[in-house]
């Protein structure tokens, strides 16, 4: 009995020392420059929409004042199918065309959660649905949107699904399997062959269910949140060496490119944009937030980073008259 209890001293000595091994590796050194960094901005009608703004407006603001050639684009599936069966394309259409006059390249997000609050986007007539037949509703609402788009190029990576593993926001459900026949259906119709982004929580997640299933990791990327769990303001403790070994990680074992699709540059409150004022905002973002964010983005060692917090930063300037944030992410683009 006390050989037992020597070898399982020793090997949870041995765990503990591979543990700080491992944890010394994620926080500790730093992280080479990336040669060049591509920036780009996150977009959502229905988000603008909610902050007051004209989205259309709004839209070609990302375009032509920001000068933002690279857009990730939400497609919501209730603002795509408002009626069972019948289709919209029209709004989508437009600012996939409006990109493209603008030599601008969208990547686009599709499925039932599609960023944003509620995070996923059922419409009415499906949410009393049960689970079969609300997954044979998206799989008929995604083919018809693929073959829609399946040669314009302006599109260069799907998105499938927003952070489908991860438990955030108003879902009926979370179905790794299901994930894969969208991912699987979406590569059957694309006739360009674009890679598929799967995406995952940047500081709760180590990606490897979205590294099975996509091309391309997307993780978010945020530093100052409100943390609901225990209803204070945080400061996220990773160092920017965290996320580049991680990416470091699922290169070794997949092969795969890690990007960033949310690059926080807008607030992080208790409570929804709308409905808070800008006092509590600027809590957890301002100038100098912002700045900050930047520069840490830019030590991670990752290339590319699509900011979240465009059409807020838009909204600061033409509703609140405080265009320095907008301004100062003029000169990434």
């Amino acid at each position: 009995m006390g050989k037992v209890k020597k070898i399982l001293r020793r090997l949870l000595l041995i765990l503990l020392f591979l543990f700080l091994v491992f944890l010394a590796y994620l926080f500790i050194g730093t992280a080479p420059e990336a040669e060049e960094i591509t920036w780009g901005v996150n977009f959502s009608q229905k988000h603008t929409k909610n902050l007051g703004l004209d989205w259309k407006e709004t839209y070609l603001a990302l375009l032509d004042h920001l000068k933002a050639k690279n857009l990730k684009v939400a497609a919501h599936w209730d603002l795509i199918e408002p009626e069972d069966g019948k289709l919209y394309f029209e709004d989508l259409d437009w600012q996939i065309t409006e990109a493209e006059n603008r030599g601008a390249k969208i990547l686009l997000v599709i499925g039932m959660k599609t960023t944003r609050w509620p995070e996923c986007h059922i419409p009415g007539w499906a949410v009393d649905l049960g689970k079969s037949q609300q997954q044979e509703k998206i799989l008929r609402m995604i083919q018809v949107l693929v073959l829609r788009y399946k040669d314009i190029s302006v599109i260069w990576a799907w998105q499938v699904e927003n952070e489908p593993f991860f438990p955030f926001g108003v879902c009926p459900w979370v179905d790794k399997k299901f994930v894969k026949k969208e991912t699987e259906l979406v590569k059957s119709l694309d006739l360009l062959k674009r890679p598929i982004i799967m995406t995952d929580s940047g500081e709760g997640s180590f990606w490897i269910q979205s590294a099975e299933i996509g091309d391309i990791v997307g993780t978010t990327m945020y530093e100052k949140v409100w943390f609901r769990q225990i209803g204070i303001y945080v400061r996220y403790p990773f160092p920017p060496v965290f996320y580049w070994r991680k990416a470091q990680i699922i290169k070794k074992l997949f092969n795969k490119k890690v990007i960033c699709v949310e690059l926080q540059a807008e607030p992080f409150g208790p409570k929804l944009l709308y409905d808070s004022p800008v006092e509590e905002q600027e809590k957890t973002m301002n100038l100098e937030q912002f700045r900050k964010n930047i520069e840490f983005a830019k030590k991670t060692g990752l290339d590319t980073f699509y900011l979240w917090g465009a059409e807020w930063m838009y909204w600061l300037k033409e509703k609140q008259n405080r265009p320095e944030i907008w301004e100062e992410a003029k000169k990434l683009f």
